[in-house]
């Protein structure tokens, strides 16, 4: 019997959508809690080709809702851990580790070279780059979050609104799951339907999911969803770079402490604060504004840009 003949029997997958799923190529950006459901979901479905990507370590802090690791994985690369766990399941795929992080600098060639994208970081930096390529790329983006006893997945990109158009202003909250606390059933529910999601879309499923959001409430065990289709993009917004992709010509705000950085995020960097800048005679260069996690430079952004001449950029350190 055919590994795939119980998915096959669906008038939804048949032949047709089997050889379709054997074809995609997916990049799945994080290899951490929401991925511990989605890679062997998808792996097991038979998508052709998976690229995880991870720069991290497998840490026994984390097992708790990382379920695709074990103990013994402590200390490996996250990227290469999960990818042995899914040439394990499933043999007539192939699957690519990128022991490496998502940056503005790697994404554009990533997703180019994929059909498919998952974003199942734990960080809205990467979140935004992921959003800003798939969209001038027209790739579909499966996005989730979760955090504490809550979480969210929908579909941008590839023809439907980006995450910009949903979430158009900087997350009131920088917490994460390492800050503020997460329970793994959240996190295997929401990576569960990001990877049914992820389905629907390559097997062309009527409603299609991109331009769909769902929210669970674990506590409660509700869920609600809603439709954005028509979510028009913000006119403007700060993108997300990297530190390579900085210059000589540019002005760069560490806007970190020595206590949190003892090192500035560049050699061409200057500590300052949005007071510090209001005073700046140089308004007309590209600002560059750098924090840990993107948020606080967010923000900062906010606060000067209408007295700012020249462009505004962000820089996270997680990204970088």
């Amino acid at each position: 019997m055919s590994r795939y003949a119980r998915q096959m029997i669906l008038p939804e997958v048949g032949r047709a959508g089997q050889a379709r799923l054997s074809g995609v190529r997916a990049l799945v950006v994080g290899a951490g809690g929401l991925a511990a459901p989605v890679l062997p979901l998808l792996a097991g479905a038979g998508v052709g080709h998976l690229t995880i990507m991870d720069p991290d370590e497998v840490a026994i802090s984390n097992l708790h809702r990382q379920t695709l690791f074990t103990e013994s994985d402590c200390g490996c690369a996250k990227a290469g851990a999960a990818a042995e766990r899914c040439r394990a399941m499933n043999g007539e795929i192939t699957v690519v580790a990128e022991n490496q992080a998502l940056t503005n600098k790697n994404v554009h060639k990533l997703v180019a070279e994929s059909d498919i994208i998952l974003d199942c970081a734990d960080s809205y930096a990467a979140s935004y780059i992921l959003s800003d390529t798939c969209f001038v790329q027209r790739k579909p983006l499966i996005s989730a979050s979760v955090l504490g006893l809550s979480g969210y997945v929908g579909g941008f990109c590839g023809g439907a609104p980006s995450l910009r158009a949903v979430f158009p202003d900087a997350p009131d909250s920088g917490a994460s799951c390492a800050s503020a606390g997460v329970l793994g059933p959240v996190v295997g529910m929401i990576g569960a339907m990001q990877a049914q999601m992820t389905l629907c879309v390559i097997l062309d499923m009527d409603p299609s999911p991109l331009g769909q959001m769902v929210q669970l409430d674990a506590r409660t065990l509700r869920s609600s969803n809603f439709r954005f289709d028509g979510a028009p993009e913000p006119a403007q917004h700060f993108p997300f770079l990297s530190v390579s992709q900085l210059t000589a010509d540019d002005l760069i705000i560490e806007l970190r402490s020595p206590s949190e950085s003892p090192e500035p995020i560049h050699l061409n960097a200057r500590r300052g604060s949005v007071d510090s800048l209001k005073t700046e005679p140089n308004k007309g260069k590209r600002l560059a504004l750098c924090c840990a996690t993107g948020r606080r430079a967010w923000r900062a952004a906010e606060q000067i840009q209408p007295d700012w001449t020249g462009e505004i950029v962000l820089i996270a350190a997680s990204t970088s």
